[in-house]
């Protein structure tokens, strides 16, 4: 009896150590900033104090901070950068035009700003922990050097001013976009860089993404009375500064201020963006069991004011899949804000060009796979821009009606398109040094897609959601790596997949299978399958009779050290493992050839097969 109790509470143990929540040190910063805009010129100017948690077993001797506008200026590493990959030919299009690999925001325009239409940031008068510390300049980093160092397991104060000027709209941020907003404001304030269990992450900024510390933002911003601000995080004063955000019916000021101050507050995020315009009109609407949503645009006529209001809808009506699926967005607000340069993704907030819903529901499905999650998107971009690929293409998809078969069959396109293009990396290449910017793109964005998709392929559609719910109950404000994924879709599946992470990550291999000859031996019909390609993957393949029975046989990879589960609604005869070290496999069918009508390889398309056109058999 005794055995028994303590071999049960071994097991509880056990099953609690699986599955606990998992524990990792982590920095922890606070911002208080107070800064002014002045349009005029077109700078601000603000006073930062902050609190930063070095939570780290280590002594920190510099700290490092992000000062992204110095990269519009002429010669920077972002317009060198861009003007170099911008040699490369990628091919033609379909009139015969050379096709180079520019980023089109950027190209050329870098080198050709005047000083008035420069960008730069500046910190002054530096102080930590009541010693003043030295500035030392590296462009878009900014390295500080401590008059005494940072002790582990300790808190510090960090104090400065700093001064920077809003360069005309490039990348991200800006002002006067093409659109008339007159100010884009990200990567707006000297930001501190993060520091893990792998050192500093100084990453210099040449148009690439980002990495952040979890903590809260108190930022004032005061600006002309005329404008309209929009931001990150929970307005404080919404019935002073009104303009479509006050709560209730708060008396209208009989005389209106020169100066309006916007306060807003953003606990555990990574980042904070704002957008101000004289034209911005602001709409609104609470999701049940959800956020308020807001909308953000400048005014227009009865048609674009109607995309806006639909855009609203549409959001509204979606969330609620994603909260099913994805988890539930864990703040008050989430706004739609009208600028940048495209659509570009932060803590609370978006800023995108126009009412396109595509463009929306990707960036607000951002907030799941990057500013939940903060992976380090300089080393792991495809975790960020991969995933929210692919939960985008289920929103949309599920929104238009649309079979599952086809949501993601763009995303499996571009991934195709890479594969053949001869340009391929290893998604594992850290984001700056990509070769070409297509390679970059298409890793990141359709091959990550696709990573998640074919994962489902792998442990089966009902542990693939099983697994996004348990990603983001177990690792949201924790900075997970490709391991953490990995080794969490083990455990909710079973099985062994760190070949298959390895293979995605940092090899260029391709999937490619085909069907071979059917035999008649010793009176049984054999069919031959064959790996063509070099990435080994379980496989399915589905036998349809003439009778219009179906039967799935389905091979597991010797890799996986287990299976899925059934999935679909026909027989399936789970046969003995392939070895991947093996070319081909042989299955014996049951039937006779005159019985058969088709024979399909992946009849699922989840597959990433190169050449699906070996993969299909129809007997007359």
């Amino acid at each position: 009896m005794k055995w028994k109790s303590s071999f049960l509470l071994f097991s509880v143990l056990v099953v609690a150590q699986t599955w606990a929540q998992p524990d990792r040190w982590q920095q922890r910063v606070k911002y208080q900033m107070d800064v002014v805009l002045q349009p005029q010129n077109h700078v601000i100017k603000g006073q930062t104090q902050m609190e930063y948690w070095n939570n780290s077993p280590d002594t920190l001797y510099k700290l490092f901070f992000h000062a992204y506008w110095n990269a519009f200026q002429p010669n920077s590493m972002m317009d060198v950068r861009s003007r170099e990959l911008g040699k490369t030919v990628l091919g033609t299009n379909r009139r015969g035009e050379t096709i180079l690999d520019w980023d089109a925001r950027v190209r050329d325009r870098i080198q050709k700003l005047t000083p008035e239409e420069q960008g730069y940031q500046r910190m002054q008068n530096v102080v930590v922990n009541g010693e003043a510390a030295a500035v030392v300049d590296h462009e878009t980093i900014l390295e500080i050097t401590l008059a005494k160092p940072i002790l582990p397991k300790s808190k510090s104060t960090i104090k400065f001013q700093f001064e920077a000027q809003v360069p005309i709209q490039i990348r991200r941020s800006g002002r006067n976009s093409a659109e008339g907003v007159q100010y884009s404001m990200a990567q707006w304030y000297p930001k501190l860089a993060e520091y893990d269990y792998q050192g500093w992450h100084p990453n210099f900024y040449v148009a690439r993404e980002f990495y952040g510390v979890w903590g809260d933002y108190n930022v004032n911003i005061t600006v002309p009375s005329q404008y309209t601000v929009a931001g990150s995080g929970t307005l404080q004063n919404p019935n002073q500064v009104r303009k479509g955000y006050e709560t209730s019916n708060a008396p209208v000021a009989s005389t209106m201020p020169v100066l309006q101050k916007w306060q807003f507050v953003a606990n555990n995020v990574h980042d904070f963006v704002w957008a101000a315009d004289t034209a911005y009109r602001v709409i609104k609407k609470q999701v049940a069991n959800g956020p308020l949503v807001y909308v953000v645009h400048k005014q227009g006529d009865a048609a674009a004011n109607k995309k806006w209001n639909d855009l609203l809808d549409t959001a509204v009506l979606a969330y609620p899949y994603m909260a099913k699926h994805f988890g539930a967005y864990p703040y008050a607000n989430y706004s739609f804000i009208q600028g940048g340069d495209g659509g570009m993704e932060y803590p609370m907030a978006t800023l995108i060009r126009n009412a396109s819903i595509g463009t929306a529901i990707h960036e607000w499905m951002h907030t799941w796979y990057q500013m939940l999650m903060g992976t380090n998107e300089s080393l792991y971009g495809w975790m960020d821009e991969g995933f929210t690929s692919y939960a985008e293409s289920r929103t949309l998809g599920k929104l238009r009606g649309e079979d599952s078969l086809t949501w993601l069959e763009g995303d499996y396109a571009g991934y195709f398109d890479l594969a053949k293009s001869g340009r391929e990396e290893p998604m594992a290449t850290h984001a700056d040094f990509f070769n070409t910017n297509y390679a970059y793109t298409r890793a990141a964005y359709t091959k990550g897609a696709v990573f998640i998709a074919q994962l489902g392929y792998i442990i089966g559609e009902k542990n693939l959601d099983k697994l996004l719910l348990e990603y983001y109950k177990q690792w949201r404000f924790k900075h997970p790596n490709p391991t953490d994924f990995v080794r969490l879709a083990e455990k909710v599946s079973g099985q062994q997949l760190s070949w298959y992470k390895e293979l995605m990550m940092y090899t260029t291999k391709k999937i490619d299978y085909a069907l071979g000859d059917i035999t008649v031996v010793d009176g049984k019909l054999q069919l031959t399958v064959k790996r063509i390609g070099d990435f080994p993957m379980p496989i399915e393949v589905e036998l349809t009779l003439k009778s219009g029975a179906k039967t799935l046989y389905y091979i597991p990879l010797n890799l996986q050290l287990g299976s899925k589960p059934n999935e679909g609604n026909i027989p399936v005869i789970k046969l003995p493992e392939w070895k991947w070290t093996h070319p081909t496999y042989t299955i014996t069918l049951p039937v006779t050839a005159a019985e058969i009508k088709s024979i399909i390889i992946d009849p699922s398309r989840r597959l990433a097969d190169l050449n699906p056109s070996n993969n299909q058999l129809v007997l007359p």
